[in-house]
């Protein structure tokens, strides 16, 4: 197994010598050198860690510095633990960490810039099922037993609940939790719908480093697609997090961005 310099997405061996596919991708970009492979053992010689954050009960941060950089997060729940948007990287302190706050039951990523060494967390954790949207398999570098495919609409239990919503990717899905943020509800979105530094606001975007926009009516999709759900915190995958009246703040923000690409504010230019 190798992984991504650039995203830390896992792949077979027979990958090396090739560009990685999801960086060659308009929606995130290779180095200037170009393609560069790394792998669990260089990157654990090179001294990269896996930070442990306890963001809010009931919810942990796993922070690294290899690749995009994402921060996972690992959902408990009664029924078991989703890790979601799973790091590029983990180690046996990451694994004793995660198994000291309840183990994983599942394993899913927002979309597949986020799938990280996915399968490796699965091995970590008796082959643990991962579940990847059907919309953006053909984006896997490296497939097994684990791999679960799925739809529009995936119940993990009565309170925590997987669903796609497109944009960002055809299969970009957000996971709803139920009893997050205290019993008022928690959305976990990756950069899907993004939470903003100012805490209040959301943004919507095919590309975030190369800074592609969506169409305003794609994010009224989105914004439309999450309103049924139930949820006032909504976090991002770099542990940022609108803390309250999240939901209101995504329709707020939806349709800030289709004013602004329909041009009702041009007179301000």
């Amino acid at each position: 197994m190798i992984t991504c310099a650039t995203c830390a997405v896992e792949y077979d061996d027979s990958a090396a010598g090739r560009d990685c596919p999801i960086c060659a991708d308009e929606r995130q970009y290779l180095p200037e050198q170009g393609q560069i492979w790394s792998s669990l053992n260089q990157l654990a010689a090179a001294g990269r860690r896996v930070e442990v954050l306890d963001l809010r009960p009931g919810l942990t941060g796993l922070r690294t510095d290899v690749g995009i950089g994402q921060t996972g997060l690992l959902v408990q729940t009664p029924e078991g633990n989703l890790l979601w948007d799973p790091p590029g990287y983990l180690d046996d302190e990451a694994v004793a960490a995660v198994s000291g706050r309840g183990g994983i039951r599942w394993i899913a990523a927002s979309h597949p810039h986020m799938f990280g060494v996915q399968l490796e967390w699965s091995a970590a954790f008796d082959d643990a099922p991962v579940y990847v949207n059907a919309a953006d398999s053909r984006w896997l570098g490296r497939r097994g037993p684990a791999i679960t495919e799925w739809g529009d609409r995936l119940p993990l239990t009565d309170g925590l609940t997987l669903h796609r919503i497109g944009g960002h990717f055809p299969g970009s899905a957000v996971a709803h939790w139920t009893q997050g943020a205290g019993g008022r509800g928690a959305l976990l979105s990756g950069d899907t719908i993004m939470p903003n530094p100012d805490r209040r606001t959301v943004s919507f975007m095919r590309s975030y480093p190369n800074r592609i926009p969506l169409s305003g009516n794609v994010v009224q999709r989105i914004a439309a697609r999450v309103a049924p759900l139930a949820f006032d915190e909504i976090w991002n995958n770099f542990g940022v997090a609108v803390p309250t009246n999240a939901g209101a703040a995504v329709q707020r923000s939806a349709e800030r961005h289709a004013a602004w690409v329909r041009g009702d504010f041009d007179h301000l230019m």
